[in-house]
This record gives C-alpha cells, structure tokens and sequence, in this order.
C-alpha cells in the first residue's frame, strides 16, 4: 500500500505548519498487526518527516519518518498500512478517543 498520495502530500502543504491545539490530523497509520497507531498533523516532503500523535507504549506527540514507516515488517511480514477511511479530526478529538478507549479497557 501507498502510505501518501499527491493529494495526502497537496492536503498537508495546504494544511501547513499546525503549533496549536486544534491542529487536525491529516492522515492516520497503523500496524495490521500490532496496537501502534500514528496521527499526522504535518509533514515535511524533503526530509519525509512527519509530526503528530503517536499511540504506542505511550500516547505522546512526536515526529516519525516515512522511510521507516515504509520499511518495517511486522508479524507475518505485514507492514504499515493508512487508514483509508480516516475523516479528518483535530488532535484533542483523537486524544479524547484514545483516552476513552485506554479507560474502557482498564475497566
């Protein structure tokens, strides 16, 4: 699978730099086989350095590099994958679901 499209990449150029608490996730990525998930809210195309959410061990903000999402291999030699159903989001709403979700399965 293709992590970006000309439109993904037009999206974010468009979209721009997103220091601020309503920033909106672009795009979403995620381990097939695995729990990680990563929430771009922005992207640099000459470095391929992405910035946003990334729900892991912790939920934290952080960059991470296209080149590494598209070298790894996972279980069953899987890789990441994108969301192809995301609908765009701001940052709090996605923290706010991860942190429900997080307290539903602490229940």
């Amino acid at each position: 699978m293709k992590l970006l499209t000309k439109a993904i990449v037009e999206r974010f150029a468009k979209v721009g730099g997103q220091d601020k608490p309503d920033a909106i996730v672009i795009c979403k990525f995620f381990d097939p086989c695995g729990s990680w998930s990563w929430f771009a809210t922005e992207y640099d195309p000459v470095d391929r350095i992405f910035f946003g959410l990334v729900q892991g061990f912790e939920t934290e903000l952080g960059s991470f590099s296209l080149d590494e999402l598209e070298s790894y291999r996972g279980r069953m030699g899987l890789g990441i994958e994108r969301d192809l159903y995301w609908k765009e989001q701001t940052l709090e709403e996605v923290r706010a679901k991860i942190e429900r979700l997080d307290a539903a399965v602490r229940v």
